[in-house]
């Protein structure tokens, strides 16, 4: 039976720390690393993951299902092309509520598969034969994300977590880059998360360029009709919490906010 192994690459602090334990030979090799681009990444993130390539002697593949980011916009004008994400709905009654998360499935998970089944030469459509072939999806979680382990959904392949094998944190995923002298990886997460804390929302709002998309894109998620139509949404939509215009929230007054949450990022893929 062959067996390939992948590291879902994220681009953060754990998934860095990670790739770069391989590279060392502090983790078993990889025969790849994957890292799933939502086109919503900040642009530190995209420089990081340039240098991260540059430090790694295994592949590190960069795959796209579709662009978040223009997918929301795309909506904003009549071109709904089916996706959902975590916003904060404000029905016309005043009740608060939140989407269903549907992007990492479809914007991260998805296209790491199709990846992944492409470098065992399978194509669209055809089952893997499980007598052949196994893989192990090697993921960034660390030991206070315990909450985030689950087996994967397809049974081809298995969910591998070396971090918390080695009893890692993220406070020691620090630890050992600046311990390497390597640089402190940023936090991988879109520009636009609805789950962002106060303190990621104020680091987003340092950058001008980047604000100023998020609040294109927090003005367009109450203009998607089509998408309030197939969601059965009364009301309007928002990024924050407090169902209030991005641009119009005081931060630095939102103390229930103000916390680094990373419990609350996408399924092990977002974030790490």
């Amino acid at each position: 039976m062959k067996t390939l192994r992948v590291l879902s690459l994220g681009a953060g602090v754990q998934s860095t720390t990670l790739a770069l334990m391989i590279e060392k030979g502090e983790i078993p090799m990889v025969d790849a690393a994957i890292f799933a681009d939502t086109g919503a990444e900040p642009q530190n993130v995209y420089d990081h993951l340039d240098w991260l390539e540059k430090q790694l002697s295994y592949p590190v593949y960069r795959v796209q299902w579709r662009n978040l980011k223009q997918d929301i916009l795309d909506a904003s004008v009549g071109k709904y092309h089916g996706f959902t994400a975590p916003f904060y709905t404000l029905s016309d009654t005043g009740k608060k509520g939140i989407m269903m998360r549907q992007c990492t499935a479809d914007y991260k998970i998805k296209p790491v598969v199709k990846k992944t089944r492409e470098l065992m030469g399978y194509s669209k459509g055809q089952r893997v034969d499980l007598k052949k072939w196994r893989v192990e999806s090697i993921m960034g979680i660390s030991t206070d994300e315990m909450q985030r382990i689950k087996p994967n959904r397809l049974k081809y392949i298995t969910n591998v977590y070396p971090l918390i094998e080695k009893d890692i944190s993220r406070l020691h995923c620090f630890e050992w880059m600046k311990k390497n002298n390597y640089p402190t990886p940023p936090r991988s997460a879109c520009t636009f998360c609805p789950y962002h804390s106060s303190q990621e929302w104020l680091k987003v709002k340092e950058n001008k360029e980047e604000w100023q998309e998020v609040i294109k894109i927090d003005t367009a998620i109450r203009n998607t009709d089509q998408f309030k139509k197939n969601n059965k949404l009364k009301g309007k939509m928002f990024l924050h919490n407090s169902c209030q215009p991005i641009d119009q929230v005081n931060f630095k007054e939102d103390e229930d906010q103000f916390k680094f949450d990373f419990m609350d990022e996408c399924e092990g893929m977002c974030g790490n």
